[in-house]
């Protein structure tokens, strides 16, 4: 990491103007952090121009130097792609991605985004919320003997569900995120500093504020945008309607990210926020891990076949393909079946089986039905 003028500029930036300032966002987009930095120092009409000529940037990367922090910004090889989704989205004059981020941990930001999951909820959780949160962040963090697993757990830090969520991926010795809305050099709350210093050793703590910074409502608010935006899918365990989680989600669901969410009891106050998501449809109702599991891996990409790889299903044509992916993972089906579940006219169907059958790649039952055989990836 080298601190060059733009890196330099956007982290006083960071002590200086409020997170999530949609108005500074729009000027980086159009002007260097230098520039943008420079005319807060001189325009006095600004809104941060006091807090700008008082703020002593040399000692705010000195302190994140001492605190072990690393600060990176858009463009850097570890910044997360997940953040830059942000630059369209605004609510409530808040938006944007952040100017830059404060990262203090051994995990690189950047490699835990396809396979994250933010866990959020209230903070006056009950025992039932809080038992949900454990087992799930544990059982998505931990690697399993089927080589799945392994999901980055996002969260917030907080009392309540945000801790419970970081307990449960460590305790399965995976990674987990906290996103503070304060500098990383004074942890926050402090009931939590134990559990966040293990983070900080194992995982990582982000923030877009610098060192020194402390929380404020706002700052909470536009944490909230960054957990997100850093996760591929967001579950909501328990939460009163109106709550940061809530927050949280809304978020999420401007960004497009998968939004899921734990029922409660309906005599409960902290589930009326996930139950009335469920009703309204504004998240899936997910029981556990696995069903968060397999919701995030139907929206992951299909990860890149290494250069010169050949699959068995490539010498097939689009008929043949249609008709092997209609092939039941499990048992078998008639021809009539198969060839409404592939779109495809009967015949054409028992051509295209005829040559699957020659690959090797589906055999046919003594009841005349068909079934997939993984023969052709066996040679």
């Amino acid at each position: 990491m080298t601190w060059d003028e733009e890196r330099v500029a956007r982290a006083a930036l960071t002590a200086v103007v409020e997170p999530g300032n949609s108005v500074t966002a729009r000027r980086l987009a159009d002007m260097t952090a230098e520039d943008v930095w420079h005319h807060l120092l001189r325009d006095a009409d600004e809104r941060w121009h006091e807090r700008a000529r008082s703020t002593d940037v040399d000692q705010v990367i000195a302190s994140s130097q001492k605190a072990m922090m690393r600060f990176l910004i858009p463009g850097d090889e570890e910044w997360p792609a997940g953040l830059d989704d942000l630059s369209w989205v605004e609510k409530s004059a808040m938006g944007g991605a952040p100017i830059g981020l404060w990262v203090r941990g051994p995990a690189r930001v950047s490699q835990a985004f396809e396979p994250s999951v933010a866990i959020v909820g209230c903070r006056a959780a009950t025992s039932y919320g809080q038992d949900v949160a454990v087992e799930m962040a544990h059982h998505l963090a931990r690697e399993h003997c089927d080589g799945t697993g392994r999901h980055a757990i996002v969260s917030g830090g907080a009392f309540g569900i945000d801790v419970a969520a970081h307990r449960g991926a460590l305790a399965a010795n995976g990674t987990t995120i906290s996103v503070l809305a304060c500098g990383l050099d004074v942890l926050y709350p402090k009931g939590n500093a134990a559990v966040l210093e293990r983070i900080a050793e194992t995982g990582a703590l982000v923030s877009e504020m610098s060192p020194g910074r402390h929380p404020t409502r706002p700052g909470f608010l536009a944490r909230n945008r960054l957990i997100a935006a850093l996760a591929a899918g967001t579950v909501i365990v328990e939460a009163g309607w109106r709550s940061g989680a809530i927050n949280t989600v809304s978020w999420a669901n401007e960004l497009g990210r998968a939004v899921m969410a734990v029922p409660g009891p309906v005599t409960s106050s902290r589930s009326t926020g996930t139950n009335k998501l469920i009703r309204d449809g504004e998240a899936i109702l997910v029981r556990d891990a696995d069903d968060v599991g397999g919701i995030v891996a139907e929206l992951a990409p299909e990860p890149e076949r290494p250069e010169g790889r050949s699959l068995p299903t490539d010498v097939l044509d689009a008929t043949e393909l249609a008709v092997h992916e209609a092939l039941p993972a499990h048992g078998s089906c008639g021809l009539d079946e198969l060839s409404a579940s592939a779109g495809v006219p009967v015949a054409q169907c028992s051509a295209a089986l005829t040559v699957l059958e020659q690959l090797g790649m589906a055999a046919c039952c003594l009841d005349g039905t068909w079934s997939v055989t993984l023969a052709a990836d066996r040679r």
